[in-house]
């Protein structure tokens, strides 16, 4: 919707009913389907690891050592990445040192992203991302809106 790239996962037991109810989220935030996997270039799947700063007594230096010396690839605050292999060996070495983690998974990472100024546009895709949200066959998606 609006330009806005959303990859959408799904496990379901009926394929017809899921596929009808995604594509009428999209239709419904005035959006469109595309075949699958045609946004997939535009994402980086890395596992994401997230700390919670309030509940982690670890000086942030000694947390990116942690991280990095298990493999992970980058910093970016508490926010540590890592390549879809080395996702368990970095969230079970942060466990092990005690880091609260406040989410850990595998996850897409938009490339670049979209901003979206015009009001329709955001309530277009506001309302295909609550009727994903509502979903119970969409486990997870990700989209590359720039909500900031």
């Amino acid at each position: 919707p609006n330009g806005v790239a959303i990859i959408v996962e799904t496990l379901t037991d009926n394929k017809n009913r899921t596929a009808g109810n995604v594509r009428n989220a999209f239709t419904k935030g005035n959006g469109s389907i595309g075949t699958q996997g045609c946004v997939s270039y535009m994402f980086d799947q890395k596992g994401q690891i997230i700390i919670d700063k309030e509940e982690c007594e670890m000086d942030a230096d000694e947390i990116m050592m942690l991280a990095l010396d298990a493999g992970a690839e980058e910093e970016d605050s508490y926010e540590i990445l890592t390549a879809p292999d080395d996702f368990s060996a970095v969230r079970e070495a942060l466990e092990k040192a005690g880091l609260p983690i406040a989410e850990a998974q595998v996850a897409m990472i938009p490339q670049t992203y979209v901003e979206l100024t015009d009001e329709q546009a955001l309530k277009d895709l506001q309302r295909t991302l609550d009727l994903l949200d509502d979903d119970d066959d969409v486990t997870d998606y990700w989209t590359n809106w720039d909500e900031q």
